[in-house]
């Protein structure tokens, strides 16, 4: 192609075709004019994606949709939640696992009912077909069939991947934490399910975050409701998932949804209605296992049975003041078998009532603001994985951990107190120049002692900058030198405040700061 030179300029591309616009029809080295141009307009289209001659970036610097990042501060409040829900987890016994953040596409398809749409597919990469782990509920089941494990109690904590339409404010992203407990194994009924229940009460209680409500439910009275009701059986799962909507839709938008979209008869969604108004406690279960309807549905009657055994341990363990049996709470996941609860903020202190709210409503009911919690009992989803279709009965709860933050975020802005994003004890500072040696031998100590500390990285630093620089991160304790310091073998240790100083020899100075920060 000896008729067309194409170099590169610090400017970009630029192409020189040394035939004219009336050779357009002639053949130049194989190749017509029309070709050439076609050739020249690929490079400019090239050297456009690469971008313009200004040299500048032509991109926007931002975060991808439904992701953010997070600074110091938040980082610290997420610090603090996480310790206060693996503590609880550790407290009941549970030991940690980790799985690939993605997993091999058969592995989740079929396993979340409509969700499945909200689930990112990785582009092949070399032969296998990959997607991005949309809970940890399935790659769990997957780990313990692969592993042949059929007991074992364990907490998961990472992140999650969704393709949805995210709403930042109320804590909805596509990428998030999960944080979950579950136990696998086979046991007597509802032991197990009632300790999930009472860690969501405890985690709830610990990290303050307001009025709470647990509602649960069973699966089987939900498929028991249905078959009832009228329901034909190849609708149930997707029925389930529009009375999942109860707690985003009135029941009218919900009833229209089955009726119109779904082809439900308008007599069957009347009779749901009736039912999924219902709440209570024990007394709800045994009134229903007598219901002229439900009663004609064994497993409903499990279920119902279940859930009245269930409340016995839940007064055990002294949780039931905010549980509630809830016929509305359906969950939509396809693979729960029984048991299902959610928890649900109906108070924060930070949010405010939506502006239509009714001015006679009741305090006492509060304002509800999502789902924080979410789970139930799975004793199928093992056997999915399991090539002999051996089944490991689950039970699990997940906490809705980017909600919780997105709460005390919000109550960290409403409020005064300063949020220490580091856990230094002490700055080991100097009073005088030429000091930064004996800086960085005491700092030493300190650190071989496994005393938190923090030198400036100036040879030569302002006292009073330095002092300052503790008072804005919160640090408590100062290490003062000076030559005087030096000469009497002490340190000048100095409270930040109360401003109070005393002078602690060397020897005496780690025991000193270790009694002073452990009382604080």
């Amino acid at each position: 192609m000896n008729m067309l030179a194409v170099f590169c300029t610090r400017s970009g591309l630029v192409a020189c075709r040394t035939v004219t616009r009336g050779l357009c029809l002639r053949s130049v080295s194989g190749m017509t004019v029309a070709q050439i141009d076609e050739e020249v307009a690929k490079l400019l289209e090239l050297k456009a994606q690469l971008g313009g001659d200004d040299g500048k970036n032509q991109f926007v610097l931002k975060t991808a949709k439904g992701t953010r990042d997070y600074n110091p501060k938040q980082m610290a409040i997420r610090e603090k939640v996480f310790s206060t829900i693996v503590s609880c987890f550790k407290r009941h016994g549970a030991e940690t696992i980790d799985t690939p953040v993605f997993e091999l596409k058969e592995t989740l398809t079929g396993k979340y009912g409509e969700d499945s749409k909200l689930i990112y597919d990785l582009k092949d990469q070399g032969g296998e077909l990959l997607s991005l782990r949309y809970d940890l509920t399935v790659p769990f089941a997957r780990y313990l069939a692969m592993n042949k494990i059929t007991n074992i109690k364990r907490y998961h904590i990472a992140k999650v991947y969704r393709r949805d339409n995210p709403a930042m404010t109320r804590g909805r992203y596509r990428e998030f934490y999960q944080c979950d407990f579950d136990i696998a194994g086979q046991y007597d009924p509802m032991i197990p399910d009632a300790e999930c229940l009472k860690i969501v009460y405890e985690i709830l209680s610990e990290l303050e975050l307001g009025e709470f409500r647990i509602k649960v439910n069973d699966r089987r009275i939900l498929d028991g409701m249905f078959a009832v009701c009228g329901v034909p059986d190849d609708k149930f799962r997707t029925i389930c998932s529009t009375v999942d909507k109860l707690d985003k839709m009135p029941w009218e938008e919900v009833k229209k949804e089955m009726v119109t979209e779904k082809g439900l008869s308008e007599e069957a969604a009347d009779q749901i209605g009736q039912y999924v108004s219902m709440q209570g406690g024990k007394d709800l279960a045994e009134r229903l296992l007598v219901d002229q309807k439900m009663s004609r549905s064994k497993q409903a009657c499990a279920g119902l049975s279940d859930i009245k055994l269930l409340f016995s341990y839940l007064e055990l363990f002294q949780v039931t003041d905010k549980v509630v049996f809830d016929l509305s709470l359906a969950r939509g996941l396809d693979y729960y078998t029984g048991i299902i609860y959610e928890a649900v903020l109906t108070q924060t202190g930070v949010a405010p009532p939506p502006s239509g709210a009714q001015n006679g409503a009741s305090a006492e009911e509060g304002v509800s603001v999502g789902s924080v919690a979410g789970g139930g009992r799975y004793d199928g989803l093992v056997g999915m994985f399991d090539p002999r279709g051996r089944k490991v009965p689950c039970v699990g709860v997940s906490i809705g951990i980017e909600r919780i933050f997105s709460i005390m975020e919000q109550k960290a802005e409403a409020s005064a107190e300063r949020v220490r994003t580091t856990e230094v004890q002490v700055m080991v500072a100097s009073a005088q120049k030429n000091l930064l040696e004996e800086r960085l031998k005491l700092v030493t100590a300190l650190w071989d002692a496994g005393i938190k500390a923090e030198v400036t990285y100036k040879k030569n630093p302002k006292l009073l900058s330095q002092l300052q620089h503790c008072e804005e991160s919160g640090i408590p304790l100062v290490a003062i030198l000076g030559e005087q310091e030096l000469k009497d073998g002490v340190v000048k240790l100095r409270v930040v405040s109360t401003r109070e100083e005393v002078d602690v020899s060397r020897e005496e100075l780690i025991g000193e700061i270790k009694r002073r920060t452990s009382e604080a």
